[in-house]
């Protein structure tokens, strides 16, 4: 099943995922040393393009690429920036034809060694491979923390997925680790933003896609239940972990 190949997904989607891509794009500038941005750059698993966006603060051009003709549709227009609709193992691109390639939160659904092979080929010498993600992570409220896992995760349980790793052997497939480390981010979520995002979440289209449930008995479930946390209607802040892995073409 692909998540995200439905309109009533992408749509939800392009409402309620925070954008914190361009402070991991800033981190990736000052990690790589970019004096200045490079001339092109390549982002797979774009989604409706908030990844791209941001990446075109270090790239004289980008394109962004998805399998989703939905998600695809709903990504906004900027100057220097293209989309493509492809999948991520097989790039319509020439070889050696971008000085950098990104992944934003989409290395799990198509993670392994044809991608990297693709990523290689579509890489000029020395360019780098950056894969982020930016996982819920909750928050300092023991009780939020409980019903997440005991009662959200029992009713919309993860669909199965290859979690991003990379090491030595890496290598193989002509990439070579440099670095990896893990920033922290905050997000500030009413209670309606926060109902938002997690409808946008691989677990609820699982369920609301694959006719288990309609959207609406949803969110009426996911209100009901996170209410109690969001006292006078306040906004709370909630925990985002992201991993950042840092990847060289080795020649």
């Amino acid at each position: 099943m692909n998540f995200f190949a439905y309109k009533s997904a992408a749509e939800r989607y392009a409402k309620g995922r925070p954008y914190f891509h361009l402070s991991i794009v800033r981190r990736i500038k000052e990690r790589l040393a970019l004096n200045e941005p490079v001339e092109r750059a390549l982002d797979v698993g774009c989604g409706t393009g908030l990844s791209t966006i941001a990446l075109r603060e270090i790239a004289g051009s980008v394109v962004g690429l998805d399998s989703s003709a939905e998600m695809i549709a709903l990504a906004p227009k900027h100057a220097g920036i293209e989309f493509e609709i492809a999948d991520a193992e097989h790039l319509p691109f020439e070889d050696r034809h971008f000085d950098l390639v990104t992944v934003s939160q989409a290395i799990h659904w198509f993670g392994g060694p044809r991608f990297l092979q693709e990523a290689r080929r579509v890489t000029r010498t020395k360019g780098w491979l950056i894969v982020y993600d930016n996982y819920f992570a909750g928050g300092e409220n023991g009780a939020f923390k409980a019903w997440h896992e005991e009662s959200y995760l029992a009713r919309y349980p993860s669909p199965p997925r290859a979690w991003a790793g990379f090491s030595a052997d890496t290598e193989k497939e002509g990439f070579q680790l440099i670095d990896e480390e893990v920033l922290r981010d905050t997000v500030s979520f009413s209670l309606d933003g926060l109902i938002n995002y997690f409808v946008t979440q691989s677990n609820i289209i699982a369920a609301v896609e694959g006719g288990k449930e309609t959207i609406d008995e949803t969110r009426a479930w996911l209100k009901n239940n996170l209410t109690p946390f969001f006292a006078a209607s306040s906004p709370q802040d909630f925990f985002f972990n992201a991993p950042i892995w840092y990847l060289q073409r080795s020649d």
